[in-house]
């Protein structure tokens, strides 16, 4: 079974930057569509940005030109820039193809 395990999140004024990773066993991350994933208190998961096997890269409005998501073989990130308190969520690191997802890191945006 798939195992995804997020690190990196934390307290960051606004304006600061965090750098997410998530960390795959049993799989080769650069084969595999990945995504990060964000849910808000009180408000739906949304998408916040994909990267495929041919490292291609999607991203929400909301979030684009200030992250920017990568990977290498074993492990996917999310380098997130000039952070705004509506950025404040639990992100969360998922796989579509094997439907896997991480436990979640905590992102928390002071203003």
């Amino acid at each position: 079974q798939v195992q995804l395990v997020e690190s990196g999140g934390g307290l960051v004024q606004a304006g600061g930057s965090l750098r997410l990773s998530c960390t795959a066993s049993r799989i080769t991350i650069s084969l595999y569509t990945m995504a990060w994933y964000r849910q808000a208190p009180g408000k739906q998961r949304e998408l916040v940005a994909t990267i495929d096997n041919s490292g291609r890269t999607n991203y929400a409005d909301s979030v684009k030109g200030r992250f920017t998501i990568t990977r290498d073989n074993a492990k996917m990130y999310l380098q997130m820039n000039s952070l705004k308190p509506e950025d404040t969520a639990v992100y969360y690191c998922y796989n579509p193809v094997l439907n896997s997802w991480g436990q979640g890191t905590q992102v928390t945006v002071s203003s």
